[in-house]
């Protein structure tokens, strides 16, 4: 299936999983449902995790989850994540033993893009939705701060039904970036305040366009000389850009349909949404070095680079249904959102 930026949505539209046959029978306890402890290891050289289906199941007659999307830590150590449906909360919070402390939110039915920024009891939440065509800035408890529409100022656009961000990243001093990835694949900088500044990228094949630009990410590792980085998914590969959107260099990743960069402590990680199908369970997660080399697939074959370039990653054929996100806590441990997955709950990697 060629995988463009509508090859997933279309798929969704068209196939019914059985999602019945994922879920497991509640007992009778507020919002949780019994475990039972089984893991496996997965990973390769330093990055080996023991896997935990289990780490984020509920009762989904009282939280209900349909696709999950993304996830991001609060100053309270608190992960929050964004799922969809029209009468779902769309934002459920987690501790990290799994359990859900509260969940909010149902404006936002096609909940995708989660970023956070701030500090305590300022921090606030920037959270996409392709669906309704806009993007939303809340605090950390929902309160609606912002909303934004397509981008009139961008000639790309003759209508709002063509803007379908799916990402965004914000700079320490407030502005912000949206990716526009199931729409016109435009990068959208504004101000703090909302204000329009510029915007590069669009569909196509060259250097500075994209291939749906479903993630970007802010690089502050060279502090002198912060960058982006943005997914070109369906193209395999994510580009480097500097903040007023010129191309810097391409990473080609054969293989994996990335959804966004995740940074912490020097390493880049991401999901591996597919590899071969979207009409299957799929996908892993990719842990990459200081030189954007892959040294770990967790739910995947070992990267080969024995040719001088990556081959194409196998699924293991067991750990994940197409995740989507991944977060990285400050112990290393991995929490997984998935897509598509049969209306699974996140999993927990646990660093060995």
């Amino acid at each position: 299936m060629n995988q463009n930026q509508n090859s997933r949505r279309d798929f969704i539209k068209t196939t019914t999983l059985a999602s019945s046959a994922s879920l497991i029978t509640p007992i009778n306890t507020f919002g949780i449902i019994t475990k039972n402890n089984k893991k496996e290891m997965v990973g390769h050289g330093d990055f080996k995790y023991n896997v935990d289906k289990e780490w984020g199941i509920q009762d989904p007659s009282k939280i209900p989850v349909n696709d999950c999307h993304e996830m991001v830590m609060d100053s309270k150590g608190r992960i929050l994540m964004t799922t969809t449906g029209a009468n779902n909360n769309n934002v459920l919070v987690y501790d990290k033993s799994g359990k859900v402390l509260e969940s909010w939110g149902t404006e936002f039915p096609g909940a995708h893009g989660l970023s956070i920024m701030g500090e305590n009891s300022d921090q606030f939440l920037f959270i996409t939705d392709p669906d309704t065509h806009k993007v939303t800035k809340t605090t950390i408890d929902g309160k609606i701060l912002m909303t934004l529409n397509r981008p009139k100022e961008v000639d790309g656009y003759t209508s709002d039904e063509q803007f379908k961000p799916t990402e965004t990243a914000i700079l320490p001093n407030g502005e912000f970036y949206i990716a526009d990835g199931y729409g016109e694949n435009y990068i959208i900088h504004y101000d703090a305040k909302g204000n329009y500044l510029r915007h590069f990228g669009g569909k196509g094949t060259g250097e500075d366009q994209f291939n749906c630009c479903h993630g970007i990410t802010l690089d502050t590792r060279d502090k002198a000389n912060p960058t982006l980085l943005i997914t070109s998914r369906a193209s395999q590969e994510f580009k480097r850009f500097t903040l007023d959107g010129k191309h810097i260099e391409t990473i080609k990743l054969p293989g994996c349909s990335i959804c966004r960069p995740v940074i912490k402590n020097g390493n880049i990680y991401f999901a591996v949404i597919v590899t071969k199908t979207w009409d299957s369970y799929d996908g892993m997660i990719a842990v990459l070095d200081g030189d954007n080399k892959i040294i770990s697939l967790p739910g995947g074959s070992a990267p080969d680079y024995s040719s001088g370039t990556l081959k194409e990653p196998t699924y293991d054929g067991k750990t994940f249904r197409n995740p989507h996100d991944v977060l990285v806590d400050d112990d290393g441990n991995l929490y997984v959102p998935q897509w598509n997955s049969g209306k699974t709950y996140p999993i927990k990697l646990t660093r060995v």
